[in-house]
């Protein structure tokens, strides 16, 4: 149910995806990855909608800065938060009578990651999204140690530090004394674990790590990864629509 619901997601058929992860959540009640996968399943289609997964937006130093188009009122899902909140918690309760439980770290990491894209990229609450990052990057440690072919705890780990790396010097200087070291490098190095070795989200790794080799000019990887995503998911638009934009001509990379 989970790897079908997660292929509906990346094919961008989201209302079948979380069909798919609400009957996981029947099948499976205590399990807080299915309330994970339908949080993942709102964050992807918000995403989608205010065209965050493009060229158009990550080439954009302004749009990256600054987040997405509309106030945070108008970009704000309750949807999303209160899936993400309750996968958050079911964890949190399975840690208490058993603190070294990988699976709800994994979902713990997951989690936070996932809401601090949010607050960064579409409610444009950096600052806010901090302590979120600062817990996934806790969990993912504790969840590696635990359970090392966990690699999908790599996803929102490396997007938010390739996106914090983007911010002007200025804003980086105010978060690395919050104890927030954005890197682009180090972003890109642990999307390539998740798309290496990730599972569920790998495909996100894939489409987050071919734009930020974009914005590095690593055209040559951009389009690997790009015609990969085509060949797992031709019928989604979004990836052939971004792989024909890097063919088209533009007098060498």
């Amino acid at each position: 149910m989970l790897d079908r619901g997660f292929r509906s997601l990346y094919e961008l058929r989201f209302p079948e995806a979380r069909m798919e992860f609400l009957a996981f959540q029947k099948a499976q009640p205590g399990d807080p990855l299915g309330k994970a996968a339908e949080a993942a399943s709102y964050l992807y289609e918000e995403f989608n909608d205010k065209k965050i997964l493009t060229s158009a937006f990550f080439l954009d130093d302004a749009k990256m800065q600054n987040g997405a188009d509309g106030t945070p009122a108008q970009n704000r899902n309750d949807a999303f938060l209160a899936a993400n909140h309750q996968a958050r918690d079911m964890a949190r309760l399975r840690l208490k009578s058993n603190p070294n439980d990988a699976h709800s770290l994994f979902v713990l990491a997951i989690a936070d990651g996932m809401e601090s894209d949010y607050d960064a990229l579409l409610v444009k609450r950096q600052i806010a999204s901090l302590g979120l990052i600062r817990q996934a990057e806790a969990e993912a440690t504790r969840l590696l140690a635990l359970d090392s072919s966990a690699q999908d705890a790599y996803v929102a780990l490396g997007a938010s530090s390739y996106i914090i790396g983007c911010l002007p010097a200025y804003k980086r200087a105010f978060l690395w004394f919050g104890g927030i070291h954005g890197d682009r490098a180090h972003g890109m190095e642990e999307l390539q674990t998740a798309v290496s070795r990730g599972h569920y989200l790998q495909p996100f790794a894939k489409i987050m790590l071919a734009l930020a080799c974009e914005r590095e000019h690593q055209m040559d990887r951009a389009r690997a990864l790009l015609a990969d995503l085509c060949n797992q998911f031709p019928a989604n638009p979004l990836f052939a629509r971004e792989l024909a934009l890097l063919e088209v001509p533009s007098g060498g990379d």
